[in-house]
């Protein structure tokens, strides 16, 4: 896959769907920049930091993505391969439900997934070294560019939904002890169910993101 690599960006997210959809970049794509301004978070929210860190994103072809794959749920898939390769390095590292990237109890990375036409945009944030504020980081030995071809060569393979769902239900648990911010009110995971499209039923109601 190419690999365009920057100094500087706002956002790797804003240039990559803007760049497709100017026909500037075509999927399969990568952007990667050592320093982000601007970038996109959870709920609106920036995902800015220093050099060091990790500040990644990737256009895929649809058709190129498993076909058991839900779209709703891209983030949980994509950010769980991400969490795998991390385990390299660090043991510690968990997903919270759906797409934050945990070490122990601090938030240290997220994933955005988002849909241009037939192709998926997945924008990545990890704080390899540098904290912000309420954020930890993984305090990795590790390159930026290091881990982006590490993670590529992971999605390559392209595991079955259904595989990668397996190990995250496992998983899930360790998030029943947050709450996640659902319609602007505050949801405790403590007896949400947890459904095999990635969804979950709170309160009676099916969720498919924390936004």
């Amino acid at each position: 896959m190419e690999i365009r690599s920057f100094e500087r960006l706002p956002s790797t997210q804003h240039y990559l769907i803007e760049a497709l959809r100017q026909k500037r970049l075509n999927a399969p794509v990568a952007v990667i920049t050592k320093e982000q301004t601007a970038g996109i978070g959870s709920r609106n929210n920036t995902w800015a930091g220093e050099r060091g860190n990790f500040f990644a994103s990737i256009a895929l072809p649809l058709c190129d993505l498993p076909d058991d794959l839900p779209l709703s749920s891209a983030s949980i898939y994509f950010s769980f391969i991400m969490k795998r390769v991390l385990l390299d390095y660090c043991e510690r590292v968990w997903l919270k439900w759906p797409n934050d990237l945990y070490l122990d109890d601090q938030k240290v990375g997220g994933t955005i997934t988002k849909v241009i036409g037939d192709t998926l945009v997945c924008g990545m944030g990890i704080n390899l070294k540098s904290e912000r504020i309420s954020y930890g980081a993984l305090q990795l030995d590790v390159s930026a560019m290091t881990l982006l071809k590490a993670y590529l060569n992971a999605l390559e393979k392209f595991p079955k939904w259904k595989q990668v769902f397996r190990e995250y239900r496992v998983e899930f648990e360790l998030s029943r002890r947050f709450s996640v911010h659902i319609e602007n009110t505050r949801k405790s995971l403590y007896n949400a169910q947890l459904c095999e499209d990635g969804s979950l039923l709170i309160e009676g109601k099916k969720v498919y993101s924390s936004r």
